[in-house]
């Protein structure tokens, strides 16, 4: 039985590393700290479900005890997508879910994704649970709540094949890298009336292949292999718990989410003339104008699934969308993320193509950087970006953006350093439309960031 650990308790979930701060004694808590808060929100009932991971029994089955010891019923999905959780908080007799997941993380971690009377939980409302274990006094409900298992595969799936039409047949790769969504992804892309190559679509929560995150190039190197070899036209992957997307063209590039956002905000925009399209800080900067271009109004805003799905909620805006591959449809949908329900979206398009690389390939873009790393030690990435946004000087009239982070704009690029919310490190990106420009950009970050800290240990 371990000691309740702050440190599990996240910006957007909660998690932790199996045996060292997370065990199902920790689950249990959690699960009763919740269904209180669920029921001080009127909410009788919590749909719950978990993914591959080997944790994931032992943990789902403590957090069901937890919320049945706080009076409230269970609904358990089993073995699902995380998305599959949030449909069910639409269609069923509740609108809290959790989700038993470890999303993209190794092995060894498992987490919940929480979802708190219609709202995805972040911030204080999770440091709140933590409060609530605390001061907890170990009673429980005089009526202990009700637990059953409900199968909602199926109706997923009718869902979006009722939503989803496709304009011709297509072949695809898909690779699930052993997540959870290689239960769910063949079935649905077969029911499209694809012809589907599965890769790693076996749930094995040891991830004997390559980890299941598509936001980085090494773990889409099988998948590129694929398309390659074969005759599919195009390339699908997905993150450990479903609810991120990648995509591979037939040569190989990887059209990276902000891309893939820029065919998705056309498509809503031409039933949603003049709408909002919802965009995180780490964005191209060709986002923008696209979005003007096909009739929408561009608000870029915080990096976080769960603040840009409030963000969704309190503009009405019909999509939103994250570098790090969360799409969020309120067209047709339900304002959650889903990477599969946008694989299926991005089919939809592209199947009107002859071609759908050449498409893809010719969405706009620059020189850009993956995600890059200032490692630090815990506490030191806030401080040090506080430091950045009061004292950083940039030569120039450049646009300096400060929603998350230090975005600056130039004539010819962008540059950003925001402070993760999950781990201690500054995030950097950069992009332009030169590699000089490029250069340049990272090199006036680069002083900035040692005129602050002259021992920072960049990666680039």
């Amino acid at each position: 039985m371990l000691p309740l650990s702050r440190t599990i308790f996240k910006a957007y979930d909660i998690r932790g590393i199996i045996a060292k701060t997370l065990d199902a004694s920790v689950a249990h808590k959690i699960g009763q700290a919740f269904g209180q808060a669920a029921l001080a929100k009127g909410e009788q009932r919590v749909v719950i479900g978990r993914d591959g991971r080997l944790s994931g029994p032992e943990l789902t089955a403590a957090l069901a005890q937890g919320l049945q010891a706080a009076g409230v019923d269970v609904i358990d999905l089993g073995v699902v997508a995380t998305p599959m959780v949030y449909f069910g908080t639409n269609v069923l007799d509740t609108r809290s879910g959790i989700m038993v997941t470890g999303s993209h993380n190794p092995p060894d971690y498992n987490g919940f994704k929480m979802v708190l009377a219609g709202e995805a939980i972040h911030g204080e409302a999770i440091q709140a649970l933590y409060h609530s274990i605390e001061a907890h006094d170990g009673s429980t409900s005089a009526k202990p709540g009700a637990y059953a298992t409900h199968d909602i595969r199926a109706a997923y799936l009718e869902r979006i094949l009722g939503d989803v039409k496709l304009a011709r047949p297509i072949k695809i790769a898909v690779d699930c890298g052993n997540g959870v969504a290689g239960a769910f992804a063949g079935d649905l892309f077969r029911g499209m009336g694809c012809e589907v190559i599965e890769l790693f679509c076996d749930v094995d929560g040891n991830f004997p292949n390559h980890h299941p995150d598509p936001a980085h190039p090494e773990n889409l190197q099988d998948l590129i292999r694929c398309l390659a070899e074969t005759d599919a036209e195009i390339g699908i992957a997905f993150d450990g718990d479903g609810d991120r997307l990648g995509v591979v063209t037939k040569d190989g590039q990887i059209i990276y989410p902000d891309r893939q956002m820029m065919l998705f905000a056309a498509d809503v925009l031409t039933r949603h003339p003049g709408a909002q399209i919802l965009y995180d800080v780490k964005c191209t900067r060709h986002l923008a104008p696209w979005i003007s271009k096909h009739g929408g109004v561009p608000l870029m805003y915080k990096t976080g699934h769960s603040l840009v799905k409030a963000k969704l909620r309190e503009t009405g805006a019909p999509l939103g969308g994250e570098m790090s591959g969360h799409i969020f449809f309120k067209d047709r949908w339900y304002g959650f993320d889903d990477g599969l329900y946008s694989a299926a979206r991005l089919l939809e398009i592209l199947t009107r193509e002859a071609d759908p690389s050449s498409l893809l390939n010719s969405l706009p873009q620059s020189d850009s950087t993956p995600e890059l790393h200032l490692e630090l030690k815990e506490g030191e990435n806030v401080a040090l970006m506080d430091m950045l946004r009061r004292d950083a000087v940039f030569p120039g009239n450049e646009q300096i953006i400060t929603i998350d982070g230090l975005r600056v704009e130039y004539a010819d690029g962008f540059g950003l350093a925001r402070s993760s919310n999950t781990t201690p490190v500054i995030v950097m990106r950069f992009e332009a439309e030169t590699p000089q420009a490029l250069a340049r950009i990272q090199g006036q970050f680069k002083s900035v960031i040692l005129a602050a800290k002259p021992d920072a240990v960049l990666p680039f």
